[in-house]
């Protein structure tokens, strides 16, 4: 599903305009990211947790040329289904 098609899902199954919709999706995207870059996890019950992760800095190699390089050390987000969630797509 594309952004926009979950714009029109939400602004029918709320019963509100897409432009109410819209910018209710983007605050709820705006909170989780917000918090996420605080270091603080974020719970919907039922549907899954948001957290970050550490990434510890390691060696690659460049798929072009075979050559040797350092990956630095990443904080990526991640997230963990929850069990209604898993439930419903099985």
């Amino acid at each position: 599903m594309k952004r926009e098609e979950m714009i029109e899902k939400i602004s029918k199954e709320a019963k509100v305009n897409k432009a109410q919709a819209e910018r209710a999706m983007k605050a709820l995207f705006d909170g989780v990211a917000t918090s996420l870059k605080k270091g603080q996890k974020v719970t919907f019950v039922g549907f899954g947790t948001f957290s970050i992760s550490k990434r510890k800095a390691r060696m690659g190699r460049n798929p072009r040329t075979g050559e040797q390089i350092k990956i630095a050390a990443a904080k990526v987000p991640h997230f963990k289904a929850g069990e209604q969630l898993k439930r419903s797509v099985r």
